[in-house]
């Protein structure tokens, strides 16, 4: 007897394969793990390079907008409403158009919303009304939604006190971070891999800190920082560019990395990963250097603890980031990267990411 795949429509990312982001992840190791089971759909936005009929076995739907900027909603508009007709199951990665889903309702009742990790309508970088738009669109999401889904307890709470709405805990794999060994090609291009360096990787941000990061490395002449970023997406990361490129030795500043050899390799080879994110929930970025085997100095805040399980070296500004450069030890940094592997393992791989969705999928 041959068995009909269930029709699972994704919506909200820029699509697959996946460069960077951690929707278009989720995205790329949800059909790579279960297209075997189901059939997707995965909306992609113009900005794809390759437009590809297929990937991991999932059709390729092109859409001629952005999946970011002001675009999205309409990108998002369109996307709900073209799969409402067609799929089985629609899962929505953001919900910036989330106050439509009461309308779709009436055409399809089976669809998952994934809120990400953190309150979206608290973002610094957002104006009044953007934050109000974001709020709303949560507040009609989680409360018309078939399942929810947060990435960590944090926000599970938040959309609980917020609006009353229950959510899944799915979290973000990072095991597709992989250690690369340093060949000649690397070393011609980033010849510091050979050396001693912390590393940073983050989008060019307020909420994620590299002014804090910098300055701290600003008073460590003797430490080396690469810090690795798209620092001309926004005024913050030009003004920190100008401040800080090519004026400190034992500071070297990267533009965004993509491929995931170099990327890889620039993170996996570092003595320890820093993570200044003071807005998220589970970091992709924080879990991959997990995978990573790395020890990790992380930003205080709740749910970077949670994500690390209150194993990892914490800061709060500046200069308790300076104090954890000049004062850890070595041994101390062998123990840690153990600890945050093992965390990783148990929690963060696509296989255990994949199977949680299936489960809602099938139900």
């Amino acid at each position: 007897m041959i068995s009909i795949k269930k029709k699972v429509y994704i919506v909200g990312t820029n699509g697959i394969p996946a460069k960077y982001g951690g929707y278009e992840t989720l995205t790329e190791y949800l059909t790579k793990y279960l297209s075997a089971e189901f059939d997707f759909t995965v909306y992609c936005s113009k900005t794809q390079e390759t437009h590809l009929k297929e990937y991991n076995g999932a059709k390729l739907k092109y859409i001629p907008l952005k999946a970011n900027g002001w675009q999205s909603i309409i990108y998002d508009f369109i996307t709900l409403f073209h799969s409402a007709f067609k799929a089985d199951v629609i899962l929505y990665l953001g919900p910036g158009a989330g106050f439509l889903i009461p309308f779709l309702k009436l055409f399809n009742n089976n669809i998952i919303v994934n809120h990400g990790g953190l309150n979206e309508w608290e973002r610094e970088k957002y104006s009044g009304f953007q934050r109000f738009v974001a709020k709303l669109g949560h507040k009609y999401a989680a409360i018309s939604a078939r399942y929810n889904i947060a990435d960590g307890y944090q926000l599970k709470n938040s959309i609980l006190i917020e609006f009353g709405a229950d959510c899944e805990v799915i979290r973000y794999g990072g095991d597709h971070a992989t250690k690369e060994v340093v060949d000649s090609s690397l070393l011609i291009k980033y010849p510091f891999l050979v050396d001693s360096y912390f590393v940073n990787v983050s989008r060019a941000q307020i909420d994620n800190n590299l002014h804090l990061v910098l300055e701290a490395f600003k008073n460590t002449p003797d430490r080396k920082l690469v810090i690795v970023s798209n620092w001309h997406v926004s005024k913050y990361g030009m003004e920190l560019l100008n401040s800080y490129k090519d004026r400190f030795p034992n500071i070297i500043i990267l533009e965004a990395v993509y491929l995931p050899k170099e990327i890889n390799a620039i993170r996996g080879n570092a003595k320890v990963y820093i993570h200044s994110h003071s807005f998220c929930g589970t970091s992709p970025s924080l879990v991959e250097a997990m995978s990573l085997e790395l020890p990790v100095f992380s930003f205080d805040i709740p749910t970077n603890r949670e994500t690390t399980k209150d194993k990892a070296f914490f800061f709060k500004d500046s200069d308790e980031l300076k104090n954890l450069i000049i004062s850890v030890k070595d041994e101390d940094l062998d123990l840690n990267k153990k600890e945050m592997k093992s965390i990783a393992d148990n929690e963060y791989t696509w296989h255990l990411i994949a199977s949680k969705y299936a489960d809602l999928f099938r139900s």
